[in-house]
């Protein structure tokens, strides 16, 4: 069959994401070097970003929430009022940057449109990913947009029923092979992985993956030379 439906990721696939997150990260550590190694400080900021997954899912707020857990945590409960103000502006920050897209993303969005329906499936919190969103000025490409909680086959299943179409019609395009490419394969769909220069240690898988339906493409614009050789 051939693709009728091509999804997208948002964060670090259409706009920079990532990055801002390591700056935060380097900030925090900063807030708290009297206390502990930067690298001990990351292990355990990650570590309390894991396990609080289940509660806050994906996102800034989680994120700004894990940092101030963290802090009190390393402190031992003797972070100051300060440090925690320090550490919400951190967040605060990150919630109002600006959005910046990757290379090549509206030419791609744009020479896809009427040939396909274009589709950003990407996870996170709804409201920050809305506000990206919007003043990506994207919206417009797009048929449909689903923001996840979490991308596992059974989220994918329901994203292409919504839009009526089979497994094998369907297309993602993601920087995270965990997230954006091995549930669609699992489901019986393609996953083009588009490789951003840092992936969060969680989205990472420790093994190579080979696939029949599995692509890797360098950049943006290679994707859709591979989705036209599918279709």
């Amino acid at each position: 069959m051939a693709i009728r439906v091509i999804a997208f990721d948002a964060d670090d696939t259409l706009w920079v994401n990532e990055t801002y997150f390591r700056e935060a990260e380097e900030k925090f550590t900063s807030l708290l070097e009297d206390f502990l190694p930067p690298h001990v400080i990351v292990k355990e900021l990650y570590f309390t970003e894991i396990a609080n997954l289940s509660l806050y899912g994906y996102g800034i707020k989680g994120f700004m929430l894990s940092m101030i857990e963290t802090a009190l945590r390393i402190t031992e409960h003797k972070v100051s009022s300060i440090l925690v103000d320090k550490i919400i502006q951190i967040g605060q920050d990150m919630l109002t940057k600006p959005v910046e897209l990757l290379p090549e993303v509206e030419e791609v969005l744009q020479s896809l449109q009427g040939e396909y329906r274009i589709v950003m499936a990407t996870k996170g919190d709804l409201v920050d990913q809305e506000r990206k969103l919007k003043k990506s000025g994207l919206e417009h490409y797009f048929h449909h947009i689903e923001i996840m909680s979490e991308k596992k086959s059974s989220d994918y299943l329901k994203l292409i029923a919504h839009v009526d179409i089979t497994a094998s019609e369907f297309v993602m395009i993601g920087n995270s092979l965990k997230s954006d490419v091995l549930p669609v394969l699992e489901m019986g769909g393609y996953g083009i992985h588009v490789p951003f220069h840092t992936t969060w240690l969680h989205e990472q898988i420790d093994h190579e993956l080979i696939h029949p339906h599995f692509f890797s493409a360098p950049h943006l614009r290679d994707a859709v030379t591979m989705i036209r050789n599918l279709s």
